[in-house]
């Protein structure tokens, strides 16, 4: 897969994150919220500029409870919303997410095939277990134990790139799954696609290092130190337990403007004057919840700070400032970056414009 756009020459992938539905929880008026026409818009805008990844969440129901009309809940179903952007765009790695729990492997080997040849082989999937306890009781299934939503997603996953694999049909008989005569054709162009997941446990991110080509980091600490304890654990934890290597990418809402102050000022914006705390209380409790973060971790610190914009690495300042910043996360062995921003549109000009051609200065970027 190595002609694959997530494996292309750039040191540092860029990517952008959650264009299928509102990418922060505020309530600022030019909050970007999933629009169609505008979703291809910034696809396209991306695709031009080059970027690697194109990357949609995976939700069924929001973080309010019972609030039909909460715009966390209006989200474009990810597969069917990568063909769109597949047929859209020309270059850019087109990605679905997807709740393994909530669909059978065959469904989704068929899906992500269709997916790939519409692309011509551009395709890749996000794989997630799922944690919002709020979907599973709306499909009528269990959210699993932690350690067994590991071991059913990996039987899953073993399904899927056997059906994309085959020669045969084979029948599979597992603690998840029994299958007989199982074929799913016609199969991803190059027999398989790149498969990125976010493990923050340990226990995710050893499932993320066994099975993923792509694991999807939340990273912690201020300095360049504490990013390359991180990613270099994870990266040896992959080559040394299960001989393989791995790219490791982290999520990033971004606010790009001229200067630092400009940035930070909308940033507290966004987050003090426009905060959606109904949505942020129950989202962070929620994920804590379930992905077994502790109260007063470092982790649990962080997805408070950050919730507003999406709880991944905040990229905030001028165009230096960003640049660097994610010039010292490619140093510290960070191979990819998935960005989003509160008003997509305007901040994927701006990493155009103004960001683009610094990282290329710096050597990070063709």
């Amino acid at each position: 897969m190595n002609d694959h756009p997530v494996f292309g020459p750039n040191r540092l992938k860029l990517g952008l994150f959650c264009m299928n539905t509102l990418s922060a929880l505020t309530t600022a008026p030019d909050l970007f919220a999933g629009d169609w026409d505008a979703c291809v818009r910034l696809a396209r805008m991306a695709d031009d500029a080059g970027l690697e990844a194109f990357v949609p969440i995976a939700r069924w129901k929001g973080y309010v409870d019972d609030a039909f009309d909460h715009p966390s809940n209006a989200v474009l179903e990810p597969f069917t919303f990568a063909a769109g952007i597949a047929q859209a765009t020309r270059r850019i790695g087109v990605f679905a997410t997807t709740h393994a729990p909530t669909v059978h492997p065959l469904i989704v080997a068929k899906q992500a095939a269709t997916v790939d040849r519409i692309s011509r082989g551009r395709f890749a999937m996000n794989v997630v277990g799922g944690w919002n306890r709020r979907e599973f009781d709306m499909f009528g299934i269990d959210l699993l134990d932690h350690e067994e939503r590991y071991v059913y997603l990996a039987e899953w996953l073993d399904i899927v790139r056997r059906l994309w694999s085959a020669d045969a049909e084979f029948d599979v008989e597992s603690r998840h799954f029994a299958m007989k005569k199982a074929l799913s054709r016609p199969q991803p162009v190059r027999g398989s696609v790149p498969i990125m997941n976010a493990g923050f446990s340990p226990t995710g991110m050893r499932f993320a290092a066994a099975n993923s080509d792509i694991g999807l980091i939340g990273l912690f600490g201020a300095d360049e130190a504490a990013w390359a304890e991180q990613i270099g654990r994870y990266k040896a934890l992959a080559r040394e337990q299960f001989g393989k290597d791995i790219q490791v990418w982290t999520n990033a809402p971004t606010i790009v403007r001229d200067s630092d102050s400009d940035a930070d000022l909308l940033y507290r914006h966004y987050t003090e004057a426009c905060a959606d705390q109904a949505a942020i209380d129950s989202f962070v409790g929620t994920l804590a919840r379930e992905n077994k973060v502790a109260e007063g971790s470092e982790q649990m610190a962080f997805l408070r700070r950050n919730a507003v914009l999406g709880s991944g690495f905040p990229l905030i300042g001028s165009p230096d400032s960003v640049a660097d910043r994610l010039v010292a996360l490619s140093r510290a062995g960070l191979d990819g970056v998935i960005m989003s921003f509160v008003d997509a549109i305007d901040g994927m000009h701006r990493v155009e414009r103004d960001v683009l051609p610094r990282l290329q200065k710096a050597g990070v970027r063709g």
